[in-house]
C-alpha cells in the first residue's frame, strides 16, 4: 500500500469515513479533501501515527476558488521526513461575498509550531480565520490595510495614509 493509500485508510478508519469528503489520487501531488472543522483532527492523526508521521508542514495556502464558485479553501503540503513521502490535505468552505462572513478553520499550530506563520499569512491575504490561533494579525500587510490583496475581488486602493499607489 502507498503512502496516499495508507493516510486515506487510516482516516478513514480512525475518524470515520464521512471525515474525507473528495480525493483526486491521479494527480502529480495526489490530495484528500477533508471536511473543513476536522482538519486539526486529520493532521494530529498523521503526524502522531507511526504508519504515516508527517512530521512536516511545508506549505500552508489559503485559496479563492473565484466568484463563479463561492468558495474558498486551504492546501495544505505535509511531508514525512523519515519516511520521505509527501501527501496534500484540502478543505474548501463556501464564502458568501456580499455578507463577508467567513467561516473559521481550526487551526493547527498545536500539530506544527511553522503553522502560525502560514495561517497568518493566509489571514492577511485572503481573510481566513483560523480558530483558536494564538496571534491571529497581519504579518504582511499594515495593521490598518483594507481588505485581502489576494482575493479574486480584491480592489487596489489609490493611496494609502495620502500616499499615492502606482503599479
Amino acid at each position: 500500500m502507498n503512502h496516499f493509500e495508507t493516510a486515506r485508510q487510516l482516516i478513514s478508519v480512525t475518524l470515520g469515513s464521512d471525515t474525507i469528503v473528495a480525493e483526486d489520487a491521479a494527480q502529480l501531488q495526489p490530495s484528500l479533501t477533508i471536511r473543513t472543522e476536522r482538519i486539526a483532527e486529520v493532521c494530529l492523526l498523521l503526524r502522531d501515527h507511526p504508519d504515516t508521521y508527517y512530521d512536516f508542514l511545508s506549505s500552508l495556502s489559503g485559496v479563492d476558488y473565484g466568484t463563479e464558485q463561492a468558495a474558498m479553501g486551504v492546501v495544505y503540503h505535509l511531508a514525512s521526513i523519515p519516511y520521505k513521502t509527501q501527501l496534500t490535505l484540502k478543505v474548501r468552505f463556501p464564502f458568501d461575498r456580499e455578507s463577508g462572513h467567513m467561516p473559521e478553520v481550526p487551526t493547527t499550530v498545536n500539530v506544527w509550531k511553522s503553522a502560525d506563520w502560514h495561517e497568518r499569512e493566509a489571514f492577511d491575504l485572503f481573510g481566513i480565520r483560523f480558530q483558536d490561533h494564538p496571534d491571529l494579525r497581519r504579518i504582511l500587510c499594515p495593521a490598518d490595510w483594507e481588505g485581502h490583496p489576494l482575493r479574486k475581488d480584491y480592489k487596489t486602493a489609490e493611496t494609502y495614509q495620502g500616499i499615492k499607489i502606482d503599479f
